[in-house]
């Protein structure tokens, strides 16, 4: 399993470098969020870079036999999560594990189906534009799909939506069958918006609808739905230039005064913009678009298709999360509750991230010359 081929001077070492900057930010960030659970994202950072160094080292073309067991693995956690799963806020998304764990099966969902849709698409790379593949993988990607959305998880089903689009791309799908399914796709999708926002509307649920419209109309629910993303637009607008200083006691900061809720989590943005500024909120989204473009470096080097989709799709996972996550914070898009990748407290997410990237890393120490 272990490639005695690998050499030194082919390791991808900015890459390391990248993701231990932004998951350090990340730390000191979720620490003055919320210090209880700092020592826990630390751990997280600590085993998972112990996890992508090993994985970095095996060889991904002999773990891609395993797709269909992966493929396997990913619908019983997520059939476990739906009849057994551990209920808060109204959603059923995580697995209560022994030790008072808890672990999110979504958030591995997206680095197994990268995994085995690029096993599954190498082997079937001369038919990948016939209507029968295409028609197989959007089958084989809905079972675990639909269990994600009917937790319920819209923000993270639209992500593998977006995912598994990255994917099919990736593997070479034809600009042809691209451009009909976004003629399809785009006003369906426009419609479907219109619909949801009807008053009598069963697509959404009443809070996912209220996103929406808070996002449209934010001066009608400025003490409701849009409250806490005004309040992180303020935050961050505060920090300034240099910010007001790490874990800073000042009575008019939006953390200290409990204005978002979760800042942990999903706005930790607002704790960075606020504590560090234009300085450290750039930092923070040079170094997210820094990781993703490396990724796609990787991509363009590898070996084989199952490589290029491997490195390609961790790429466009982290960018284009970072861009929902950091939208959200700034207010240019709805609430979606997605992370920030390798900054957000959550040690499901953020030790699937190490394990993607891990992959990403032996895809470039088997790459081309």
């Amino acid at each position: 399993m272990f490639n005695k081929g690998y050499h030194i001077r082919n390791y991808d070492f900015k890459l390391v470098l990248l993701i231990l900057a932004l998951s350090t930010i990340g730390i000191f960030a979720v620490g003055s969020a919320q210090q209880s659970v700092q020592q826990k994202q630390l751990l997280g950072v600590i085993a998972g870079t112990f996890l992508m160094v090993v994985i970095s080292l095996l060889d991904y073309t002999v773990l891609l036999k395993l797709y269909w067991l992966m493929y396997l693995g990913n619908l019983v956690l997520l059939l476990l999560v739906r009849f057994w799963g551990d209920e808060a806020k109204g959603a059923q998304r995580w697995l209560q594990l022994p030790g008072g764990f808890r672990f999110q099966p979504s958030e591995t969902a997206k680095i197994l189906l990268i995994l085995f849709f690029a096993q599954f698409i190498m082997k079937h790379i001369e038919k990948l534009n016939t209507f029968r593949i295409i028609a197989l993988c959007v089958l084989l990607f809905a079972a675990p799909w639909y269990l994600i959305y009917d937790q319920p998880d819209l923000s993270t089903s639209i992500m593998m939506i977006i995912l598994f689009c990255i994917i099919m791309f990736a593997g070479g799908l034809s600009f042809k069958v691209i451009a009909g399914v976004l003629a399809v796709a785009i006003p369906a999708a426009a419609l479907l918006v219109a619909l949801a926002l009807q008053p009598d509307s069963k697509v959404l649920d009443d809070y996912q609808r209220g996103r929406i419209l808070a996002f449209i109309y934010p001066e009608q629910y400025a003490t409701t739905t849009a409250y806490q993303q005004l309040n992180s637009v303020t935050a961050i607008a505060s920090g300034m230039l240099d910010g007001k200083g790490y874990k800073n006691n000042e009575i008019t900061s939006v953390k200290n005064g409990n204005f978002i809720s979760e800042p942990q989590t999903d706005f930790i943005f607002s704790v960075i913009g606020e504590e560090f500024g234009f300085k450290g909120s750039f930092t923070v989204i040079a170094l997210e678009m820094l990781i993703a473009l490396e990724c796609v470096h990787v991509a363009r080097k590898a070996r084989d298709p199952a490589g290029t989709i491997i490195a390609a799709s961790m790429g466009g996972l982290v960018g284009v999360q970072s861009f929902v996550n950091i939208g959200v914070a700034t207010f240019i898009m709805p609430t979606t509750g997605l992370t920030l990748p390798f900054v957000s407290y959550g040690l499901t997410s953020l030790m699937s991230l190490f394990i993607g990237m891990g992959f990403v890393l032996n895809v470039r120490l088997q790459a081309r010359r």
